[in-house]
């Protein structure tokens, strides 16, 4: 599993398949980052390199210590 550990302590999961140029996911509320599995696949075998990860609380990354980090500009 793969994960990065953030200053304040969250742990975010984070899925990094193939290779090539880089293309982002990112899930919405209250998904996580298998809602777009399908998607990456395709990309994945067809030349990209392809990121996607679970936000704070979400799937398998870790809830925020601190309710007040969960605004904008966090994961």
């Amino acid at each position: 599993m793969s994960t990065i550990t953030v200053k304040d302590g969250t742990t975010i999961f984070y899925k990094d398949w193939g290779s090539g140029p880089v293309v982002t996911f990112s899930h919405g509320w209250p998904l996580c980052s298998d809602a777009w599995d399908s998607q990456m696949l395709f990309l994945a075998q067809n030349g990209f390199r392809v990121v996607a990860h679970d936000r704070r609380g979400h799937g398998r990354s870790s809830q925020a210590g601190d309710r007040v980090k969960l605004g904008r500009g966090t994961t």
